[in-house]
């Protein structure tokens, strides 16, 4: 079982000001893969705060999801908290997630949403639209499992 902490990036959410879409939406894609869904969150874009967050959920579960500040807003910071406390990229899911959005629109090209592993836990960042997270996540799901049980030391080999 895959354990898991979905975050939510938003001012105007973590102010009460509007509801949280996104995180709720993930969370329920992630019963495709048998993930239990440990922490959820919703938290102002804040880098300092993201940095913390993420160092904090890492050791507790196997993977975190974040959903918004992935754009060009001065506020978007996700990317660069999330860069600064993986230990390694895996840019192929970014790629992949931007890849497949590309045939739903242009903007696409606009996200700056990395992956990495930290510890024992792969981060990924997905869009604040609940449309576009779900869409990303769908687009990665399939190999999530995988990538945790590597993360996790499996030793088993990787072709099929």
């Amino acid at each position: 079982m895959i354990t898991a902490c979905v975050l939510t990036m938003s001012d105007r959410a973590a102010e009460g000001k509007r509801e949280d879409e996104s995180g709720p939406a993930i969370r329920e894609l992630l019963g495709k893969i048998a993930a239990q869904v440990k922490h959820s969150e919703v938290i102002p874009d804040d880098k300092e705060l993201i940095k913390k967050k993420l160092v904090e959920y890492s050791s507790q579960v196997d993977l975190i999801l974040t959903t918004g500040g992935t754009g060009l807003s001065p506020r978007d910071v996700t990317p660069e908290a999330t860069a600064e406390v993986v230990d390694r990229q895996v840019p192929g899911i970014a790629e992949a997630m931007r890849a497949e959005s590309l045939n739903k629109t242009p903007r696409a090209m606009l996200s700056r949403a990395i992956a990495g592993v930290r510890g024992k836990a792969l981060i990924i960042n997905l869009p604040g639209s609940p449309k576009a997270a779900v869409e990303n996540l769908e687009a990665v799901l399939e190999v999530i499992p995988h990538a945790v049980e590597k993360i996790k030391g499996s030793t088993e080999e990787c072709a099929r």
